[in-house]
């Protein structure tokens, strides 16, 4: 049976999509000639993932000259944030990042201006947040500012009510609102009076959840590996923990770590853009000596939620950290290990540290960002966390 013989148009999709080095044997079935716009296209894919040579006796990579031409990477930009969505821009750039070096460039407030602010973006502003010289630094903040905005408009509101609604759960309150109904309360006092005639039960009172926000009534402690692999989680894991701190019924401690330890806390409430840049991506880790200097913000162990970030590739004392997580579970600490807090991809973590971890009763996995409200209610209500997790993103 012969093959179908691809349209014109089906030719000019795989032509962008292989590249130029496609254009003889495409060309051979019919043609792929490129319209205007689909040649910009292709030229603005082109700069980042074809390789040809410059001339005939020496193969060279095509580097488009993007890194020697602010000018000419900022029209590359626009073509790219012109041709494709949002979502795609951010995969382009962050190869165009990784394949043709143009980290430098990001330190021209022109060229940054420019780029299409994301958490992989904020990363790589992370990871060189030493050498960013004083004329980008307020453009570097402005894009990382974007970035902590978008995050805390997704999540803020679902986290402070899946705080608010834990920790009140078991108080009422005479204030009427339909948004604080504690349902089953009022209808378990009502039974008696259903109405047969009208299929429904008529409350004689209505009983509500209590909205007072009751200060410090529990104490939530983010733990975060600042090791290059996690950077897009150590963003969400900032971010969050700069929410967790806006909240009065939640005493906030924010903790970076690789071979030394760092405390954000200050900056989390008021700053959170500034706690992102206090973070040093990069280095050793030793979990155990992160996970010691937070075991004195514990006073209340079945009043604290310990949110542990890591790869777990243990650089420290490994026994001396399975038992003090042990010992913390024990005590009544609700701990967790988080493996990537992250949109997408399953993390690269030690498998052999995590199980003992799990051993102990504390679950170890993936979990997105949209999750984490669901997971800091269910912890905060006492619920079964392991059965959480495997119902979360799991780790592959």
């Amino acid at each position: 049976m012969p093959t179908a013989t691809p349209d014109a148009t089906q030719l000019r999709r795989w032509r962008l999509i292989l590249g130029q080095d496609a254009q003889p044997a495409l060309g051979g079935m019919g043609g792929c000639a490129l319209s205007a716009a689909e040649s910009e296209i292709d030229a603005a894919l082109g700069a980042i993932y074809d390789d040809i040579p410059e001339d005939e006796d020496t193969p060279k990579k095509r580097s488009a000259g993007l890194g020697a031409s602010a000018p000419r990477l900022a029209k590359w930009l626009g073509d790219v944030r012109t041709y494709f969505k949002e979502d795609v821009v951010s995969v382009i750039q962050t190869d165009a990042i990784e394949r043709k070096g143009l980290k430098q460039l990001l330190f021209e407030p022109e060229t940054l201006k420019s780029v299409q602010p994301n958490v992989q973006l904020v990363g790589t502003l992370m990871s060189l947040s030493g050498r960013i010289p004083e004329r980008t630094k307020d453009t570097a903040r402005m894009v990382v500012a974007a970035v902590v905005d978008e995050i805390k408009k997704k999540l803020e509101q679902q986290i402070r009510q899946a705080v608010t609604g834990a920790l009140n759960r078991r108080e009422h309150s005479p204030i009427p609102s339909a948004t604080s109904i504690d349902f089953k309360r009022t209808i378990g006092r009502n039974l008696k009076n259903y109405q047969p005639d009208l299929g429904t039960i008529v409350p004689e009172r209505v009983s509500f959840f209590s909205r007072a926000q009751r200060s410090n009534a529990y104490t939530v402690i983010v733990d975060m590996d600042q090791s290059g692999s996690m950077a897009d989680s150590v963003v969400y894991g900032a971010v969050c923990g700069s929410i967790f701190a806006s909240i009065p019924a939640l005493n906030t401690r924010v903790v970076a770590f690789d071979t030394e330890v760092v405390d954000l806390t200050e900056k989390c409430g008021n700053d959170p853009v500034g706690m992102i840049f206090g973070v040093q991506l990069g280095g050793g880790t030793d979990i155990n000596k992160s996970v010691a200097y937070c075991e004195q913000f514990i006073t209340d162990p079945k009043k604290t939620l310990f949110i542990l970030l890591t790869d777990l590739y243990e650089g420290g004392n490994e026994a001396q950290l399975v038992r003090r997580m042990g010992e913390m579970k024990a005590a009544g600490v609700k701990a967790i290990c988080l493996l990537a807090l992250a949109d997408g991809g399953a993390p690269c973590y030690d498998e052999r540290l995590a199980r003992k971890l799990a051993a102990l009763g504390i679950p170890c996995f993936a979990c997105t960002p949209a999750r984490l409200p669901e997971l800091v209610e269910a912890a905060l209500k006492g619920g079964d966390l392991t059965r959480f997790a495997t119902k979360a993103e799991p780790a592959k």
